[in-house]
């Protein structure tokens, strides 16, 4: 019975979003309502030495942005929440990708005044494959933003998902009054403040009740009565099960800045949000609630703590109870493992557990046994399906510039791509190396963290590359042909599978032409 309980108490999901549309910042406030901290850290501020608690690497707090996915862990309201704030810069989507195969449900921050915008619909597109319920913040009310009709219309245009506003806003920007909750038929004053907590609201059973009047004034609360009119008139009643099957989003409104709409968000939130579900193997369905302890690798973090050269693998549990000093089943490597020192998260603050559920995610001090997508297990052999690696769009040759910590290099690299921060590959000719990214600042992270991290300076050549193709093939003769005559253009990833790397797309359909019984791959998982 206390495995069911334990499920019905989490929530794990992650916050997606365009670069600076309010992710972090909504991340923090989520946090400050759920007693996690107790001051919210200037995002873009240089003048505190105060930053967002979930951006916690150096390069993060000089750039004000995020770009490694935090994991934190709070109480709210006798729920469990497990909150994974990913990168919103479109570098570093792939982490972005990894996240959202470990989360049950996903928020989805927009900015007024921008809308839609690129990276949100390619965030869309992965939360799609696997029907993931998403919910809509749309932030920043206290600027002079879009029409909430026109930005309602343009995500179900551009997201190709039905939308349902459960809460209303009241003016925009410097006339903005507050928020019409018709989730729990409440009303949310606007009071502009960065640290203060907004108040519960005022409780309306009746759109008309007079002290809407009182307290927006005459004409604005004529105004959200016709809204409300007119929102009840034109879109079905809200059905719970749309949103978890992901055929419809919920829409809230509210400054992730200003306190203001979080509170409600969160406590809408915790009510229709799923709690952990069902995973697949490649043998079978696993559910949550079954006895025997299972879960995958989703992230793995080099040096944390730069003063310790540790390395944490972040677990997804997704069924049974994992307990700290057990003997678990290392799938892919066939061997059994035992974790002594398991920790749970707040940011980089880490605090050391003895058991945890389905849903939640702990950190695993690791010396380098586990990878990204590996499973543990009490002992089945099934490994979970959904954490690929995609081919990359920017290659770039690693220049060794001090031959004296070709080691530190290494070393380096190594531990940064089983992070997942970009891919490595080895050309079977000349051992080169080369590096794979799907953003240009990536590789400034990699330089950065190389030389902060290892001590290990390179520079990076850019390569005239197409397509990074994984390559298979039934008739393992024909493999080994294929390789012999194209040895120049072959490489190693980091797992040691054949890559073919292709310089032009006119030539890699050619080649495809030519040897019909290779197959060529643009995901690593085949």
């Amino acid at each position: 019975m206390a495995i069911k309980e334990e499920i019905a108490k989490r929530r794990t999901f992650g916050i997606i979003s365009h670069p600076d549309a309010g992710k972090t910042t909504l991340t923090e406030k989520l946090l400050l309502f759920g007693g996690a901290i107790q001051t919210a850290g200037a995002v873009k501020s240089n003048k505190i030495k105060m930053h967002a608690r979930s951006d916690w690497m150096e390069i993060e707090k000089q750039r004000g942005i995020s770009v490694a996915t935090s994991v934190m862990g709070f109480n709210y309201d006798g729920m469990k929440i497990n909150l994974l704030d990913t990168p919103g810069h479109q570098d570093f989507a792939e982490d972005t990708y990894r996240t959202l195969s470990a989360v049950d449900s996903v928020i989805m921050v927009i900015d007024c005044v921008k809308g839609v915008e690129i990276q949100t619909e390619k965030l869309m597109e992965v939360c799609r494959m696997r029907n993931t319920p998403v919910l809509c913040f749309i932030n920043k009310l206290d600027r002079e933003g879009r029409d909430p009709y026109d930005l309602l219309d343009e995500i179900e245009a551009k997201l190709d998902i039905k939308v349902r506003p459960l809460s209303w806003p009241i003016s925009m920007g410097k006339t903005f009054k507050g928020v019409y909750s018709l989730f729990s038929k409440s009303l949310h004053l606007f009071v502009p403040s960065k640290s203060k907590i907004e108040s519960d609201g005022l409780n309306i059973d009746d759109i008309n009740d007079p002290r809407i009047d009182k307290e927006v004034g005459v004409n604005d609360a004529a105004q959200l009565r016709e809204d409300v009119e007119l929102i009840e008139g034109v879109y079905p009643e809200f059905n719970v099960q749309d949103y978890l099957d992901g055929k419809v989003a919920p829409v809230f409104f509210g400054s992730a800045v200003n306190n203001f709409g979080v509170k409600e968000l969160l406590d809408s939130f915790i009510k229709l949000a799923p709690p952990p579900k069902a995973r697949e193997t490649e043998e079978r369905v696993i559910t949550p609630d079954e006895s025997k302890f299972s879960g995958f690798v989703f992230k793995i973090h080099a040096n944390m703590d730069p003063n310790h050269r540790n390395r944490i693998a972040f677990i997804r549990i997704c069924s049974g109870k994992f307990e700290r000093g057990k003997t678990y089943h290392h799938v892919r490597a066939d061997k059994k493992i035992r974790f002594s020192n398991v920790t749970a998260f707040m940011a980089q603050e880490k605090e050391l557990v003895d058991e945890a559920w389905p849903g939640d995610i702990v950190g695993l001090y690791d010396t380098g046994n586990l990878k990204i997508g590996d499973t543990l297990s009490e002992g089945e052999k099934g490994i979970y399906k959904g954490i690929p690696s995609f081919s990359p769009e920017i290659f770039k040759e690693v220049v060794n510039k001090d031959a004296m910590k070709t080691k530190q290099l290494e070393k380096g690299l190594s531990q940064l791509m089983e992070e997942g921060v970009a891919q490595l590959f080895t050309y079977e000719l000349g051992s080169r190396k080369v590096v794979g990214t799907v953003g240009a600042l990536q590789f400034e992270v990699i330089q950065h963290r190389l030389k902060h991290e290892y001590g290990a300076s390179c520079d990076f050549m850019s390569m005239n590359l197409y397509k990074a193709c994984w390559i298979s093939s039934k008739d393992r003769k024909k493999l080994n042909e294929f390789v012999a005559s194209k040895q120049r253009h072959i490489a190693k990833d980091k797992d040691g599978k054949l890559v073919f790397m292709a310089e032009s797309r006119s030539w890699l359909t050619m080649v495809q032409d030519n040897f019909p019984e290779i197959e060529f791959h643009f995901t690593s998982e085949f």
